[in-house]
């Protein structure tokens, strides 16, 4: 299984930037799914998550009302919508497939499958 997240790139703060992470090897339908970033100097936190069944979603305090994530199962794709972009939001952010369930995602433990980061930097 493989992860191909897309989407990186210069964003100036109060913009949008769509993120896309194609699942290839498996159908994603079988993976929860989430969205972990890491900035400069942090460790890697859990941005949002996805269940497989259900599409119940979870927020980081820090992005709720503000990111967004979906999923297209027929497409074997999550997307992160990010919008209202703050210099903080500045990250390597990594797509995540698990077949445990939210709590792996709190707790960044147990994830199946990583795919490789992108990077968003967001200007003042």
């Amino acid at each position: 299984v493989q992860l191909q997240a897309s989407g990186g790139g210069l964003v100036q703060a109060g913009g949008s930037r769509s993120f896309s992470c194609a699942v290839s090897g498996r159908t994603s339908s079988t993976y929860n799914m989430g969205w972990f970033r890491q900035g400069p100097g942090k460790e890697r936190n859990l941005v949002a998550a996805i269940t497989k069944s259900t599409g119940k979603t979870y927020y980081a305090r820090s992005v709720k009302g503000r990111f967004t994530i979906s999923r297209d199962n027929a497409k074997n794709t999550v997307y992160l919508q990010m919008n209202g972009l703050k210099t903080e939001d500045t990250a390597m952010y990594y797509c995540a497939a698990s077949l445990r369930g939210l709590g792996a995602f709190l707790q960044g433990y147990g994830m199946d499958y990583w795919g490789k980061g992108t990077l968003v930097t967001v200007s003042s």
